[in-house]
């Protein structure tokens, strides 16, 4: 696992069978239905750090910064990983000028643009790329009001939502443009480091597929026989979408706690355990994990220690039990 300073970002999507001010119709992802995205960030630990729900029409780049800084308190991560959804040049943009680094998993690179200063400069094989012109002279002329903006993002005067819906429309404002323009530098960067580091595309990939990894847990814990994660009625569609995210922590918390321990346990034992093997350890295993009926939340004394590993000789009459009763079902 990592240092919990590097995060993705990425929605999934849930149809919503009752009436919701938050749920619109979009038939690529609910049919006929009505729903909404869960935006949700998670950290290299596997850990879920911050959530928005959005309507189910809305772009996730209008929501992916602000879903950056609602991450509570403590050290927010240094860099921002998302899907190609949730990237736009103003999101490039104002991601670096708030201390982010921000590297979307960009599809059909190939036919990315980049972007140069100088027209007459000659990048040679890369000329075909550097198809856009940067007009630096509007950044210079905003800058003013850029560092303005920036520092109302920082103390909270305006969300970062409302700063890319303002600036992100059809026609952008003078200002929207100049910082559009500071994006595309960072991204004809982020572009060109997607083509030569190989090891950036690696931790790119493999910090998404922890995220669809959790994806499928949720998927798998929470929808049920039905298929339906909501009931018919409820007090608040936020805190419906939110209580999964809890149990989902608690539920990472637990396997990474244990899991060390086990492998501290072979490796007192003698037992040649891989560095490569214990990489493709997930944090995301269920099967003994039972998130049906009612929830106690008696905390047993244990001095202070965790409960021991059980031996894995010795039969476990958990299992027996769920072994007899699949029988009978």
């Amino acid at each position: 696992m990592g240092g919990g300073l590097v995060a993705a970002i990425d929605g999934m999507r849930f149809i919503v069978p009752v009436p919701s001010a938050y749920a619109r119709p979009n038939r690529k992802y609910f049919g006929p239905k009505r729903g909404v995205t869960r935006l949700n960030m998670i950290n290299d630990q596997a850990f879920g750090v911050a959530a928005k729900v959005v309507s189910g029409t809305d772009r996730d780049c209008l929501h992916a910064l602000d879903v950056t800084f609602s991450s509570g308190e403590g050290r927010r991560a240094d860099v921002i990983v998302t899907d190609t959804g949730s990237y736009s040049d103003l999101v490039f943009g104002l991601a670096h000028l708030l201390d982010r680094e921000y590297r979307p998993a960009l599809a059909d690179l190939p036919d990315q643009k980049l972007w140069k200063s100088q027209p007459e400069a000659d990048y040679g094989a890369l000329n075909s790329l550097a198809r856009g012109r940067l007009d630096l002279a509007k950044v210079a002329h905003q800058w003013e009001e850029i560092i303005r903006l920036v520092a109302s993002i920082y103390t909270s005067e305006v969300s970062p939502y409302d700063v890319v819906r303002m600036l992100h429309g059809g026609h952008p404002t003078a200002l929207g443009e100049a910082i559009n323009t500071y994006g595309r530098v960072f991204k004809s960067l982020h572009v060109l480091a997607l083509i030569d580091d190989e090891d950036l595309r690696r931790d790119i990939k493999g910090i998404r597929n922890l995220q669809e990894g959790r994806h499928a847990l949720a998927a798998r814990v929470f929808h049920g026989r039905k298929g339906q994660l909501f009931h018919r009625y409820y007090d608040g569609l936020e805190d419906q979408l939110g209580a999964p995210g809890i149990v989902l922590n608690c539920l990472v918390l637990w396997n990474t706690t244990y899991i060390d321990d086990a492998l501290a346990q072979l490796r007192e034992q003698g037992y040649p355990v891989q560095e490569a093997d214990v990489a493709r350890l997930s944090p995301f295993i269920c099967k003994h994990i039972n998130v049906h009926g009612r929830y106690s939340f008696y905390r047993h004394e244990l001095g202070g220690a965790r409960r021991p590993l059980r031996d894995p000789e010795t039969p476990d009459p958990d299992a027996e039990d769920e072994d007899e009763q699949d029988a009978q079902d």
